[in-house]
């Protein structure tokens, strides 16, 4: 199994104060053959506009991942977590048996731009949880960097699923090879810029699922890529 999905393929909504691009079906956005990968829910890129943001409202029973591209992210919760996430920050929030939250661009002038990633966890009905980590950039430059994980390996934020996220930079002659075990597969996202993928040019917004098990990354042109390993 090799598929690409464009950029353009993906779901849109334009709330004014947010616009969002939807991998997988959600809110208004409905389409029965992209319900998920897996585990993998929900990988929304979301544009806050100034001084904007979601109000209080609650999950439950979903690991929440915030990775943020550009600007910044506060995010208040009803487990007494207040902080503010910038680029390079993973934040980790498992909403268990509940937890309400809210997340708010309070810059004037400029735009968040941030990845909202949900997977379906392997437990239900925990206690609430947040976590919040910093990869610098030397971390993810010309390697796939654990930034998500069930054991939180290598200092990765910890999540309830069997699944492992990996973000990396690459650029030029910066390459990396990943193996994925039998029986599992995986899911590449491209935040930005242009990465070539066993042959496969992908460039900002595509995505890549397969179940090759060596997977080969190439001729990075300002990119930044997200890879789940996922069962």
């Amino acid at each position: 199994m090799n598929q690409i999905r464009r950029a353009a393929e993906r779901g849109y909504a334009d709330h004014g104060w947010l616009r969002s691009f939807h991998s997988f079906s959600f809110a208004g956005y409905h389409d029965p053959s992209h319900m998920g990968f897996g585990p993998l829910r929900v990988i929304n890129e979301d544009r806050v506009q100034p001084g904007e943001g979601f109000g209080t409202h609650g999950h439950r029973d979903m690991e929440i991942i915030s990775y943020v591209l550009e600007g910044e992210l506060a995010h208040k919760d009803s487990m007494g977590t207040g902080s503010t996430i910038v680029p390079g920050d993973v934040q980790r929030m498992s909403a268990g048996r509940g937890v309400q939250h809210s997340e708010f661009n309070h810059d004037k002038q400029g735009v968040t731009h941030f990845l909202q990633i949900w997977i379906e966890p392997n437990v239900r009905g925990i206690a609430p949880e947040y976590e919040q980590k910093h990869f610098d950039t030397a971390e993810k430059r010309g390697k796939l960097r654990l930034i998500a994980s069930a054991d939180g390996a290598a200092g990765s934020v910890r999540i309830h699923q069997d699944a492992r996220v990996y973000a990396g930079l690459f650029d030029g002659a910066e390459t990396a090879r990943h193996e994925i075990a039998a029986g599992r597969k995986a899911y590449i996202h491209m935040a930005r810029g242009a990465i070539t993928v066993n042959g496969q040019r992908l460039s900002t917004g595509d995505a890549l699922k397969t179940d090759a098990h060596t997977l080969d990354f190439t001729a990075g042109e300002g990119a930044e890529v997200l890879l789940f390993d996922l069962p």
